[in-house]
């Protein structure tokens, strides 16, 4: 084997052994969020609807001892035994019998499941049939929900004023840093030693911008010994255009956006003017609650401004399912529903941390939301129609509109012509031009957006179907019994969940209910919201978060490890106007956050997890900050900013990754490859894993090898191979070159003719190790 291939593969070997090794790598014992999310709002909601009847906790001795109300009941099976197959799903019990591949014993008794209803259960079955394991006992029954009980719970409780700790110790830095130190005292532990600055640097810098610090940047920082340099990096970071762009992909992954969906009329392909316009008002620094208000009801807020309608787009782009209305009304009723659960879910999952798509089928098994709570919500979507136009004034739109519809008419009489020279051919092509040339902003891209109209699926004859969209003409849904629209139940006025208000509950009589919604998150639900977010941003800078179910602050979610603190932040956050910025600031001048993430066998021993915050967490590159820094070190990274997405692995494609296309039906193989989350839901948070094919990629891919060379031609002008070898370091570890290294790299450049050959197989080694991929 050469020394090289030697090389490359034992950078491979021990990128992948400590990856593995790290604090967030391989497999998790217990089900991801993603995939009980996926049980509660998929799997439980078939099972209601199909098997209750007859297999709940009141019938089930009677038929079969199979109780499927309840997770220890699916997990223990009936008198058949198990009923999955971890060697083969598809012969699992669970799935022959409601299949009908056993002729003495097919479920439900009144008719096989649908196709989709069989797949989304073989796909739960597939991934291992997660079940929850209950923090909590289940709730008492619909009609016995204690609101008043349930408002006490602590994340529905308004914000309280929080006071630090009284600590006098040199070690804090911000007031939350008392809370932390309070919290290791009492364990008998002490903070660690406070990180390196370049390992500083180059923590703070991938956070804020999510791209690592440049040589000039290191130098600036050495040089700056001031007792502000800390305060010098974080400000200059937060005030970088590339700020919105590292935490715009935050806000896109749990908005699950998408470039390119095909949708069942029309393709949508323009999302890009929704992820601009995120990027924007974050780096504008735009007030939370404003941030919030426009992206459900720009359309609804008088002072909107016309390029605000593309905040819409996180309720514009939602995924849409494909409609045959040659089908029976009842079919396609069911569809639409599905629309408006996964609207609802985004909406509250993103917004408050609650889960209330559990409460769909049957009022929610823990947390204090009702049956009827979820479809008072589901009627503001229902009332709400995903909609296309130009982000101008409307007056401006009415004219756009009449031009492009005037458009359409000439060009289907152009095609009806049967000679396309003919005169009236040409006129009607100068007809064309002349619209085009007299009609302002006729080319301006149409973004995804809402319109105040509501759905009706109507009967179309005998056995099919036509949609009706009643403009202006808000609805309020009945409850469908068990998720069944066929099965409708008592009609609920649309309105905000019961427990996060004081009683009598008001009801939503402006439109859709949409501003309505906006404004109940900040007057009846504000502390719901500040914690949910803070705890988002705080998962982000310190890969883990005060509460870690980030998405679910309900009974079934983890209780804050700091739960002081955590008020403290979220209160401080509604008083400074609910600045983003400010947030970030806070934490990054901490103590907290500037500790090294040095290992300490004694405080391992009392807090493994590190819930105490002794030290901070190692943490992976996502594949955004990892393919943006390499070509940052190369010096090949295009910071053109916004516009229509490219093709991630275009080798042409030098833009940051958050201009790379996503797709919902078809994810780009690198992008899923390092754990991109699907576009199609709302994702809490990245779960990482480790692969082979990542190891076979950094090794083999043309891209790689690409990056390699171009490292190479920025390296190759420098006076010697000690220089290059220096900025190397610099480059993609922000730090000096240690003699021992100095040393490898130069026993194995010496020793071939091919120089060049050898300095590339070089770099793509050094491209590949750990110490790249992490930061610490």
């Amino acid at each position: 084997m050469s020394k090289i291939t030697t090389l490359i593969v034992s950078t491979a070997l021990i990128w992948t052994s400590v990856a593995m090794a790290g604090d967030d790598a391989g497999i998790p014992d217990a089900p991801t969020a993603d995939a009980l999310v996926f049980f509660e709002t998929q799997v439980r909601p078939l099972l209601a609807k199909h098997c209750y009847e007859c297999h709940s906790n009141e019938t089930g001795a009677e038929n079969g001892a199979l109780i499927l109300e309840s997770a220890a009941g699916i997990a223990a099976g009936g008198s058949r035994g198990t009923m999955f197959s971890s060697e083969s799903p598809e012969d699992s019990l669970l799935f022959r019998v409601l299949d009908y591949r056993d002729p003495d014993l097919q479920m439900p008794p009144d008719g096989k499941l649908s196709a989709d209803e069989l797949e989304i259960l073989l796909r739960w079955i597939r991934a291992g049939a997660a079940l929850p394991e209950y923090k909590s006992a289940a709730r008492a029954a619909a009609s016995q929900i204690d609101f008043a009980a349930g408002r006490k719970f602590w994340s529905f409780q308004p914000l309280q004023h929080v006071d630090p700790p009284p600590l006098k110790n040199h070690w804090i830095r911000r007031p939350m840093d008392a809370f932390v130190l309070e919290k290791l005292q009492s364990h008998d532990l002490n903070p660690n030693p406070q990180a390196d600055r370049n390992t500083w640097l180059r923590r703070v810098t991938f956070d804020v911008i999510g791209l690592p610090p440049s040589s000039a940047e290191l130098e600036t920082f050495k040089s700056d010994q001031s007792s502000e340099a800390y305060e010098h990096v974080v400000d200059r970071l937060l005030a970088s255009p590339h700020y919105g762009e590292r935490w715009a992909r935050v806000w896109l992954d749990l908005a699950r956006y998408t470039d390119y969906t095909p949708e069942w009329q029309s393709p949508t392909d323009r999302g890009w003017i929704y992820r601009d316009w995120v990027i924007r008002v974050l780096n504008e620094n735009l007030p939370f609650d404003r941030f919030v208000r426009l992206q459900l009801a720009a359309d609804l807020i008088p002072d909107a401004a016309p390029e605000d309608q593309a905040a819409l787009g996180f309720l514009g782009l939602s995924p849409t399912y494909w409609k045959e209305l040659q089908l029976a009304p009842a079919v396609i009723e069911q569809i639409v529903a599905d629309e408006w659960d996964e609207r609802l879910d985004a909406v509250s999952r993103t917004f408050l941390g609650l889960t209330v798509s559990c409460a769909r089928c049957h009022d929610h098994k823990f947390d204090p939301i009702s049956t009827q709570d979820y479809y008072a919500l589901a009627g503001v979507f229902a009332s709400s129609q995903l909609d296309e136009r130009p982000l101008l004034p409307q007056t401006e739109i009415e004219t756009v509109r009449t031009a492009k519809k005037r458009i359409s008419e000439l060009e289907d009489q152009l095609k009806k012509l049967t000679d396309s020279a003919s005169a009236e051919a040409e006129e009607i092509r100068k007809s064309i031009a002349d619209i085009r040339t007299t009609t302002p902003h006729i080319d301006l891209p149409w973004a995804h957006v809402l319109r105040e109209a509501s759905l009706y699926v109507m009967p179309q004859g005998e056995d099919r179907t036509r949609l009706e969209y009643r403009e202006s003409e808000p609805r309020d849904l009945p409850v469908f019994r068990r998720g069944n629209p066929s099965n409708p139940g008592e009609i609920v006025p649309r309105r905000f969940l019961t427990v996060l208000q004081s009683e009598p509950v008001a009801t939503f009589t402006h439109g859709s209910g949409r501003a309505e919604l906006a404004d109940s998150m900040f007057t009846h639900a504000a502390g719901l919201v500040a914690r949910v977010f803070v705890n988002r941003i705080w998962d982000q800078h310190f890969n883990a978060g005060l509460v870690g179910t980030p998405s679910d602050f309900g009974a079934q979610g983890d209780r804050p490890t700091h739960p002081r603190l955590l008020e403290y932040l979220a209160s401080e956050f509604v008083a400074h106007g609910w600045d983003l910025k400010w947030l970030h600031r806070e934490i990054l001048l901490s103590a907290t956050y500037r500790q090294s993430s040095g290992f300490r066998p004694d405080a391992d021993a009392v807090d493994p997890a590190n819930q105490l915050l002794w030290r901070m967490n190692r943490r992976r590159l996502d594949i955004e900050m990892w393919r943006d820094a390499t070509l940052a070190a190369t010096g090949r990274l295009d910071p053109a900013a916004g516009g229509p997405s490219q093709p991630v692995d275009d080798l042409k494609n030098v833009r940051r990754t958050i201009y790379s296309k996503i797709e919902r039906e078809e994810m780009n193989g690198v992008l899923r490859m390092y754990d991109f989350p699907e576009a199609s839901s709302h994702s809490p948070r990245r779960e990482h894993t480790t692969t082979p094919l990542q190891q076979l990629f950094v090794l083999n891919s043309p891209w790689m090898e690409q990056q390699a060379d171009n490292l190479w031609q920025r390296l190759k002008p420098l006076e010697s191979n000690d220089a290059r070898i220096a900025e190397c370091y610099r480059l993609l570890f922000a730090r000096e070159v240690t003699d021992p290294e100095l040393t490898i790299a130069h026993a194995f450049l010496a020793d071939d003719a091919d120089g060049e050959r050898k300095w590339k197989d070089y770099l793509q080694a050094m491209l590949g190790l750990n110490e790249f991929h992490f930061v610490d």
